[in-house]
């Protein structure tokens, strides 16, 4: 049978402040803006997607950013902690980094073999780890402002907390492509593809209390899937699970599909194309407010609505 999931393909967080959000994720942790738009369910919210060069899946964090919206409450039914896949020879500068700019980090501690784990926030308290390993050969991007050896190479694993990891399994194995590969505790992980960028993690968390949605939390995560054939056979397996998944979503870069797991994250699967590049120059991704065409009639409107945002990184260097 036809492997149709092939890994992660992003993650989507909200976040309260638009200039903040940008200044964490491009400016410090350096990851590229590649693309500057808008909630296609709420046009008057940014959607801001970063990534590698080109918005790679599996590299791919992306945020709405809701200017004063109160903080949500990590808990199981949730994905609470998204990592990125770091060299092991930068933990050095990783660590001087977080300190310089004052964000507060545990000390590394070793996960499964050959990963060295540490853990931090970002402004909003979203659940966030460096993950220092020499297994994953993708080049990292760096606007510059950090030296391309220790660039972030793109997302690690995602962790969701649940009741009780067995029907979530049963989903990611029967319905998604996916496999366990290792466990350690409370935590089994899943993969697709034994990479980094494509590991699910669940924990068993039954004494946590319920997550709460708030900025600092995480929206859904989304799997890829190479094109809108596959998407569709993805559906039909799981309408036959009678999870309800929505019709097929044109999100210009990718279309999509979305249903709620049994443990309650809202889960994605998204095609691998057209990509970010389908509006933008590959060197220009990012630059400019993109819309989709049935909000274009109302861009004057649209971005009256939105604060206006930067990329300055020489506060960053």
């Amino acid at each position: 049978m036809a492997q149709l999931i092939t890994g992660i393909h992003h993650v989507t967080a909200i976040a309260a402040g638009a200039q903040e959000n940008i200044d964490f994720y491009a400016g410090i942790l350096g990851l590229r803006l590649v693309k500057k738009t808008v909630n296609f369910d709420a046009s008057g919210v940014y959607h801001f997607y970063y990534g590698d060069q080109l918005g790679n899946p599996g590299s791919i964090l992306t945020f709405f950013p809701y200017a004063g919206l109160t903080g949500g409450r990590h808990g199981k039914g949730m994905l609470n902690t998204t990592t990125f896949s770091v060299a092991s020879s930068s933990m050095n500068y990783w660590l001087a980094r977080l300190k310089q700019f004052s964000v507060e980090y545990k000390q590394p501690v070793e996960r499964f073999e050959g990963e060295l784990v540490v853990y931090f926030e970002d402004p909003d308290g979203l659940g966030l780890e460096l993950v220092f390993n020499d297994r994953d050969d993708r080049p990292g991007f760096s606007y510059g402002h950090i030296p391309g050896e220790h660039a972030l190479k793109g997302l690690y694993n995602a962790e969701i907390w649940e009741e009780g990891y067995e029907r979530t399994a049963g989903l990611l194995s029967e319905q998604l492509d996916h496999q366990l590969i290792a466990e350690k505790g409370n935590r089994f992980r899943f993969a697709a593809k034994n990479s980094p960028g494509n590991y699910v993690d669940i924990l068993c968390t039954p004494d946590s209390l319920k997550g709460l949605a708030g900025s600092g939390t995480v929206h859904h995560i989304a799997f890829a899937t190479p094109d809108a054939k596959a998407q569709l056979e993805v559906r039909e397996r799981v309408l036959k699970r009678m999870l309800n998944p929505t019709p097929v979503l044109d999100r210009n870069y990718f279309t999509s599909i979305y249903f709620r797991e049994p443990g309650g994250v809202l889960f994605e699967v998204a095609t691998s194309g057209p990509g970010f590049s389908v509006d933008e120059d590959p060197g220009h991704l990012g630059e400019e407010l993109k819309l989709p065409l049935q909000f274009e009639p109302d861009r004057p409107g649209i971005e009256a609505q939105l604060i206006p945002v930067k990329l300055d990184f020489e506060q960053f260097r």
